[in-house]
């Protein structure tokens, strides 16, 4: 394929703004598809999982293509919701273009902020669809004026609304400085001249789209200062490299279900998106010498590619989704997997169109493509031309927000579960899964809680594996405020030979983060030498049950300094007992204390729960570290400890009505306060029974 010919293109937005829809009124625009496909009723090329079906969001980016007037377009209809934002992130680094949908009723949200931002840092050129015109309360004008505010952006409408509300029946072409009006719901219209009582409207905004467009060109600015018009292919010229260095961010409008506006959309992307060899070229390294390789993105470099997306397909197995870089891809090549030494064998070559794959004779530079079944293949895997290397960068691993203790229900179920979420951990990086050492949980993390109870529904039907989300336990730790010194004396005798270890130890507290600390002061031979280590070994297997609460103590300085020995009958053993009932005599009189985790959280919420939020995170002994703004939305920084917001997500949801959302992650341990340690040694205490004096 001409890679002048082909745009790589994805949908954004804030999640229920209409990006499904409006992908599917470009399908269907542009004869791709026979009908228009609909979230609502489940016949969607893009949402096509049982998740998706049933929640009527995006989960996973989806891909699919038309061609128009010779351009063939990929489009990727890509997660708008916070917990699967991760993969949006992940595909916008390979996309060459995208459609920022604002929604005409709602404005700007928290999401759509965010994708402007993960654009920008991909370096995406971007277009802007205000969706919903034919909405009750939907405002054109308020929305153009959110989006150069809050994304602060020079916000310039390429289309104007013809009539408002149910009273939506076309758009200006403030381009051709045309009328074009829609009869029906089939997305027909006619081209005719602006209404009168729109033309002083239209005349204002196409000066200010001519002005944008002359401002992107030294010549042309030049030419427009000094009073000279601009013809219609100079406007032309300086609007594309406008948009393409986002020097402004074009404005269109549509109802999508309704076909208004589909075409201008079509055109847009066509004229004002770049294919992808603007980025000119790619940069690697050699994975042997370390060197910097570069990559022409062109078909006759060597072959290159990355794999940023991988799929468990019920029918082909594990697809691999990738962008080619350079070169060309043919099925029976086997291209080298740089990062892991390994060459990978393709079979066949896929094109993606939603739940569909068409197969492909070959492929080649700028083109998205898929190959089933690759054995060593990863997500942020490089696939090169075994005779040219290259390595490019991965994408940053992107850390889970929250975690969910998972309880199987059989023990077929455990049997399987281990092996099934590594399947799916390749499917969706940002899922986490480990057994906590310190409660014996396996522990589930994601991005958030619909997150996770997605991934559970999925394992559940793909996999056959009942499990159960429960809150975790929360790994607390005891450590001591103050210094005491014990003496440990085992001595057993009862027929034969007995036991006899005798040590005297001090303990204090080591500064937080230190960890253990085992100090031999012994002179004299007091305790000999080889039995010395087993005293350390007593005191560390006691220190994992600490004194309080059977939490594992940490911080802690020990001192063995005296004791005695029998000749006979002393042993390693007696002296691990000795160091073990030394430490826990110590313990208790050095002021043992219980530490919880603390996280620090990042809190983005709009501005009129500000006040709601501050005060629900006072009531959890949260610390606000700060409040900054950001747009219609404000950004709270605080600590608050790890028990308080186990089930943050929902509370947080219900006190923004949805639109918050959060970030945390544990940064160290306090002291827990006085009454709250009581409980948690009383309940920890009845999980595990009292312990038995030894």
């Amino acid at each position: 394929m001409d890679i002048q010919h082909l745009r790589n293109v994805g949908i954004i937005a804030h999640g229920g703004a209409g990006k499904t829809t409006l992908a599917e009124a470009l399908l269907f625009g542009a004869k791709a598809t026979d009908r228009l496909g609909k979230v609502d009723d489940g016949s969607s090329n893009f949402d096509y999982d049982a998740e998706e079906i049933r929640r009527k969001i995006t989960i996973s980016t989806t891909f699919h293509h038309y061609n128009w007037n010779k351009v063939e377009v990929v489009i990727a209809d890509t997660p708008g919701y916070i917990n699967f934002e991760a993969d949006t992130r992940a595909c916008l680094s390979m996309l060459d273009g995208a459609v920022l949908v604002v929604n005409a009723v709602s404005g700007v949200e928290v999401q759509t902020e965010k994708m402007w931002t993960f654009a920008r840092a991909s370096d995406v050129p971007v277009l802007a669809y205000i969706s919903k015109m034919d909405r009750e309360r939907a405002d054109f004008e308020k929305a153009v004026e959110e989006i150069g505010n809050i994304l602060k952006i020079n916000a310039v409408p390429v289309t104007l609304p013809i009539g408002k509300e149910a009273g939506f029946t076309g758009i200006v072409d403030l381009l051709r400085m045309k009328a074009l009006v829609y009869k029906g719901d089939n997305g027909e219209f006619t081209v005719g001249e602006i209404p009168a009582e729109m033309a002083g409207d239209a005349a204002r905004a196409h000066e200010k789209l001519v002005e944008a467009s002359a401002e992107s060109d030294d010549e042309l600015i030049e030419k427009y200062l000094e009073g000279n018009d601009l013809s219609e292919e100079e406007i032309r010229k300086g609007f594309q490299a406008g948009v393409r260095a986002m020097k402004f961010l074009p404005v269109l409008c549509g109802a999508s279900p309704r076909g208004i506006g589909i075409q201008m959309v079509l055109d847009m992307i066509n004229f004002a998106l770049p294919d992808p060899s603007y980025r000119g070229e790619m940069i690697g390294r050699n994975p042997k010498t370390g060197a910097d390789e570069i990559r022409a993105i062109s078909a006759s470099a060597p072959f290159s590619a990355q794999v940023f997306k991988t799929l468990a397909d019920p029918y082909a197995g594990k697809l691999s989704i990738f962008k080619i870089f350079s070169g060309t891809l043919s099925p029976e090549m086997s291209p080298l997997n740089s990062g892991k030494d390994a060459q990978e064998r393709i079979g066949q070559i896929l094109r993606l169109e939603g739940k569909k794959q068409k197969p492909l004779g070959s492929a080649s530079a700028g083109e998205i493509v898929a190959v089933a079944k690759f054995k060593e293949t990863a997500s942020g895997d490089t696939l090169c031309d075994p005779k040219h290397p290259i390595l490019f960068e991965p994408p940053v691993r992107i850390e889970p927000v929250i975690s969910f203790a998972v309880r199987p229900k059989t023990r077929n179920d455990e049997d399987k579960l281990g092996s099934s979420l590594t399947r799916m951990i390749e499917e969706d990086p940002t899922l986490n899964f480990r057994k906590d050492a310190q409660t014996n949980e396996f522990i589930l993390a994601g991005m958030g809680e619909t997150h996770l109870e997605v991934a559970v529904e999925k394992l559940k039907r793909q996999y056959g594996v009942e499990v159960e989300l429960r809150t975790p336990k929360i790994p607390y730790f005891e450590t001591i405020k103050g210094k005491a010194e014990s003496q440990g004396k085992h001595k057993k005798q009862s027929g034969g030979r007995g036991q006899y270890g005798d040590c005297w130890i001090r303990i204090e507290p080591n500064p937080r983060g230190k960890g253990f600390e085992y100090v031999d002061a012994i002179v004299g031979g007091s305790i000999p030498r080889n039995f010395i280590p087993a005293v350390e070994k007593g005191i560390v297997e006691r220190m994992s049950r600490g004194v309080l609460a059977g939490f594992p103590m940490i911080d802690v300085k020990a001192t063995v300094f005296d004791g005695s020995y029998h000749n006979v009958d002393s042993s390693e053993m007696a002296f691990k007992i000795a160091g073990s009932l030394a430490f826990k005599k110590a313990a208790i009189d050095a002021k043992p204390v219980l530490l919880e985790p603390i996280v620090e959280m990042e809190v983005v919420v709009p501005e009129e729960n500000i006040g709601d939020i501050i005060g629900d995170l006072n009531g959890r002994r949260g610390r606000v570290l700060g409040v900054d703004a950001l747009g219609k939305s404000q950004i709270l920084k605080c600590q608050v400890p790890l028990a308080e917001v186990l089930r943050y997500s929902s509370d947080l949801r219900s006190i923004t009505s949805g639109r918050g959302q959060f970030t945390m992650r544990v940064t160290h341990y306090e002291e827990v306060p006085g009454v709250i340690a009581e409980k948690v040694i009383a309940e920890a205490r009845k999980d595990i029974g009292e312990e038995t004096e030894e």
